[in-house]
C-alpha cells in the first residue's frame, strides 16, 4: 500500500508505503504495479494516537447505561426522568455527583427515584455504587455482604465501597464485548490504549487477547492492573483520600512490583493522595517508567518532588473542560492554579502523556488536545490560563511511547504502521483539533477506519 502526497509527521510532504504491517519506505516513491493507492492529498500523516489511561469495560458498558450527573444531569428532577426507563431488569446509572441530589442517597432515597427495578448508579470516582432497595435484596439473595456494604444502625444503606468484584460475582457478570467502542475510539485515531483498571488480572488479560484475536478489539494494548496480571504494564495502585492503605503496606507493594521488574501507577485526584504517593515512593525507592496517574492537584513543591524522583505523569487536560465549573464550586481556591498542570509539568522535565480516563470523561482526545490549550470551563472560566500548551505540545501527549514517554512514536521504516491521516495539512487541523479531521486510521497497516464522505476543504 503507498499512501502519496501526505504531509509526513517530521518529514514535510513526501509518500510512504506499508508492507506487512510495517512502514516499509517513506520518500519519492511510484506506485508499484498492483500496489494500492490512497491519495493524502496534502493531509496531515502523523503516528496513530495512544490513549495512555482508559478503562475500556467501563467504557463499553456505558453504552448500556443511564448518565446520571453533570454537565446533562444537575437536578433531582433531570435525574427521575433519566432513571424513568421501560423495562422490569437491571438498570445501570453512572456519573453520579454529589451536587445532583446533595449528597450520597441511600437505598430509600434511591427507591423515591426508582421504586419498581433494581438500581445501581455508579458514583463519577468510579469507587462506588449506590443501591436501592430491590437492588440490594437482589444481591443479598445471590451472594454474603461484603465488608464494603455500609451499615448505619445495623441496616444496610445502600452505598458499595470499592467491591466491583464482589458485584461482578454476585450479578454474574462477564467482561463486556469492546468491537463498538473500539471502532468509536478508531474513528478518532486512535491505534492504541493503556488499560488502567486497577482490577485487570489473568482473566481480564485473556479477555483482551479474545477480543484482539477475534478482531472486535482493533488497537493495540497495553495492560495495567494487579500485581497477578502477567504483563509489562504497570502495576496499578488506586488510592483513596477518604481510605488511605497502610502506609507500609504500600511500601512494600511498590517494592513487589518493582522486584517483578514492573514500574507502579498510582491514582491521585488530590493533594493529599500526591503526597501519600511520592512518600511512598521516596521510601520505596523509584523505578524508571513509575507513574503517575492524573496528578489532579500538584503544587509547585510536589511538581519539584515528581521531578527529583523521575516519575512519568499521564494527565487528562480535559477534565478542565468537562467538570472546571464543578471544581470552581468545590475546590478550595488556594488548590485551583494547581489542578490539571500542563506547562509546568514539563517545564519541571517530566515526561508527559495523555489519557482519556473514559468512561469518566469524553474518551476522544481532541477534545483532551483543546482543552489543553483553552484552559476554559464549559461556562467559559478560565481556569490554570498559564498552563496552557501549544497545539503541538497537546498532540504529543498522544504520541508518547506506551512504554517510555520520554520517547515520541516515529513514522520511519521498520516501525509498526500505526498511522493516523488528516483530511487536511497540520497548519489547518491544528486550529481546528477535531475528529471530523480524521480521514484513516491504519493499525499495523490494516484500515480500521475510513472516512468515506468527506466535506471538501
Amino acid at each position: 500500500m503507498l499512501i502519496r502526497n501526505a504531509e509526513v509527521w517530521g518529514k514535510g510532504l513526501t509518500s510512504l508505503r506499508i508492507a506487512d504491517g510495517k512502514i516499509a519506505e517513506v520518500g519519492q516513491l511510484s506506485p508499484r504495479a498492483g500496489e494500492q493507492v490512497i491519495e493524502a492529498r496534502g493531509g496531515a500523516l502523523l503516528p496513530g494516537l495512544h490513549d495512555h489511561h482508559i478503562h475500556l469495560a467501563g467504557l463499553a458498558a456505558r453504552y448500556a447505561s443511564v448518565w446520571c450527573g453533570p454537565p446533562e444531569i444537575t437536578r433531582r428532577e433531570e435525574l427521575a426522568g433519566a432513571l424513568t426507563q421501560p423495562g422490569t431488569g437491571w438498570l445501570r446509572g453512572i456519573g453520579y455527583h454529589e451536587s445532583v441530589l446533595g449528597g450520597l442517597p441511600d437505598a430509600e432515597a434511591l427507591d423515591a427515584l426508582c421504586p419498581h427495578r433494581p438500581l445501581r448508579m455508579q458514583h463519577r470516582s468510579g469507587r462506588m455504587w449506590l443501591l436501592n432497595s430491590r437492588a440490594l435484596e437482589e444481591l443479598l439473595a445471590k451472594a454474603d455482604p461484603p465488608p464494603g456494604l455500609e451499615r448505619e444502625a445495623g441496616q444496610f444503606t445502600g452505598r458499595l465501597f470499592d467491591e466491583d468484584a464482589w458485584l461482578r460475582k454476585a450479578l454474574g457478570s462477564t467482561p463486556p464485548d469492546f468491537a463498538e467502542v473500539s471502532q468509536e475510539l478508531a474513528r478518532c485515531g486512535v491505534t492504541g490504549v493503556t488499560d488502567m483498571t486497577p482490577q485487570n488480572g489473568p482473566e481480564m488479560a485473556a479477555h483482551f487477547a479474545q477480543q484482539q484475536t477475534s478482531g472486535a478489539m482493533l488497537q493495540t494494548v497495553l495492560l495495567a492492573g494487579t500485581q497477578a496480571l502477567d504483563t509489562h504494564g504497570p502495576v496499578k495502585l488506586h488510592l483513596h483520600e477518604a481510605a488511605l492503605p497502610d502506609f507500609d503496606e504500600t511500601v512494600r507493594a511498590i517494592a513487589m512490583a518493582h522486584e517483578s521488574a514492573r514500574a507502579i501507577a498510582v491514582h491521585c485526584v488530590s493533594e493529599v493522595e500526591l503526597v501519600f504517593a511520592l512518600a511512598a515512593i521516596e521510601q520505596a525507592g523509584a523505578r524508571r517508567g513509575d507513574r503517575i496517574e492524573h496528578a489532579s492537584v500538584a503544587s509547585p513543591e510536589l511538581v519539584g518532588r515528581m521531578a527529583a524522583l523521575g516519575l512519568w505523569v499521564c494527565v487528562q487536560p480535559h477534565f478542565i473542560a468537562e467538570r472546571g465549573d464543578q471544581y470552581l464550586a468545590d475546590v478550595e481556591a488556594r488548590h485551583i492554579p494547581d489542578l490539571y498542570r500542563l506547562r509546568s509539568l514539563a517545564d519541571a522535565g517530566l515526561p508527559l502523556s495523555g489519557g482519556s480516563d473514559a468512561p469518566f470523561a469524553s474518551a476522544d482526545p481532541w477534545e483532551a488536545m483543546r482543552a489543553s490549550i483553552r484552559r476554559k470551563t464549559a461556562s467559559g472560566a478560565a481556569i490554570g490560563p498559564d498552563e496552557a500548551i501549544s497545539p503541538e505540545a497537546a498532540l504529543s501527549l498522544y504520541l508518547a511511547e506506551p512504554h517510555d514517554f520520554t520517547k515520541q512514536r516515529p513514522i520511519e521504516p521498520g516501525a509498526p504502521a500505526d498511522l493516523c491521516l488528516l483530511s487536511r495539512p497540520w497548519s489547518e487541523a491544528r486550529e481546528r483539533l477535531t475528529a471530523d479531521d480524521v480521514s484513516t486510521t491504519f493499525v499495523s497497516g490494516r484500515h480500521v477506519h475510513d472516512r468515506i464522505d468527506q466535506a471538501e476543504r
